[in-house]
């Protein structure tokens, strides 16, 4: 069956794909042909339970002299003997075995995948929702990955789409490269995230037993998980030394996970291109979106931060939302928010780069 034919079997089968359009204007009660204004950042989200990721243009930063910065030392000093690992680690990677490299590569896609599929598409922006089995192999995954919990983790995401290139974003990239990059985990979170990230309604992530479970478990998961299971495999299963099994299978897979991710937060919001949205930072960034696996369509993201794929164009370099298709296939994942293409066409004529036209 040819590629895009069985995209559309597996995107339609099983399951409903919600298609969001943008809500019909509505006109005054006099009858006359003026459109009611509805603000921009309000206009096209149409789930009703959740709007704590929605963009608000209104905010801005308290003028005056900023606090000054605190060095989190002990994040510091091991990600850096995190990075020094993996660094030791690329020198290792000829003398691993072959099962050695595919495990690598295994623990780097599903870790990967729980935070695409699980604490990005699920819990931070409830873009589809999924079945118990799915959501249980998403938390495993997310733990694996060791970049805080669930909970943590949407919450973060949320205040840094509401208040996206501010003060109150964790990983402001109007403060350069390095810092929307790593450099927010090295110090202090500055006090408008805190108080913003406060505000926000986190109910559905506090009723969900799955988080609360990770959330309270989590220093035990992340050290099982995270560092003690993948470099134990190779170890015993296949006879792969300690030092490849840790060097490689734990520390360089865990760096080049961290990094990939990162990237979304520091290259997709500093280089790129903008054709939904010139107004924003976030950009398009294809490079990006191979190593995270498909979170690099980032001006759409931030434009239409509901839509399951994150993208205008499902599968393109996007392997998130192919598993998230053949999880709806299967009957695990269901109600894919989709933004509809008259709704993009509309919005790339508003707001985008004029030089962009939509495939």
């Amino acid at each position: 069956m040819p590629a895009h034919l069985l995209q559309e079997e597996i995107s339609s089968s099983y399951t409903t794909t919600t298609t969001i359009t943008a809500p019909p204007s509505r006109t005054l009660k006099n009858g006359g042909a003026k459109l009611e204004k509805i603000p921009l950042y309000l206009e096209e989200d149409i789930r009703p339970e959740l709007k704590d990721d929605i963009y608000d243009p209104t905010y801005t930063d308290f003028e005056g002299p900023q606090p000054k910065v605190q060095f989190v030392w002990r994040n510091i000093i091991l990600m850096s003997l995190l990075h020094l690992g993996a660094v030791y680690g690329i020198f290792l990677i000829p003398s691993c075995q072959f099962y050695t490299l595919l495990w690598v590569l295994f623990y780097y896609v599903v870790s990967a995948l729980g935070i695409t599929a699980g604490a990005h598409r699920l819990w931070s922006h409830r873009s589809y929702k999924a079945r118990l089995p799915l959501r249980f192999f998403l938390i495993l995954a997310n733990t694996m990955a060791f970049q805080n919990d669930v909970f943590e983790w949407a919450r973060d995401h949320r205040v840094h789409h509401k208040f996206s290139e501010t003060h109150a974003d964790p990983h402001n990239s109007r403060r350069g490269f390095f810092f929307s990059h790593v450099g927010w985990l090295l110090v202090r979170k500055h006090p408008a995230v805190k108080e913003k990230g406060g505000l926000l309604d986190l109910s559905d992530l506090k009723a969900d037993k799955l988080v609360m479970f990770q959330r309270r478990y989590y220093k035990t998961g992340i050290l099982l998980m995270c560092f003690i299971l993948p470099t134990l495999v190779p170890y015993y299963f296949w006879g792969e030394t300690f030092m490849n099994s840790l060097y490689v299978a734990t520390l360089f897979r865990y760096a080049i996970v961290l990094n990939a991710t990162w990237l979304v937060n520091s290259a997709a919001h500093l280089y790129g291109y903008r054709p939904y949205d010139k107004n924003i930072n976030p950009r398009e960034n294809i490079l990006v979106s191979l190593g995270a696996v498909g979170e690099g369509f980032h001006n759409y993201h931030h434009t239409f931060p509901y839509d399951y794929s994150a993208s205008e164009y499902r599968w393109h370099i996007n392997f998130t939302t192919f598993f998230i298709d053949c999880m709806a296939a299967l009957g695990l994942a269901y109600d894919r928010k989709k933004v509809s293409k008259a709704t993009v066409l509309a919005r790339i004529k508003r707001t985008g780069d004029a030089n962009f036209k939509s495939g």
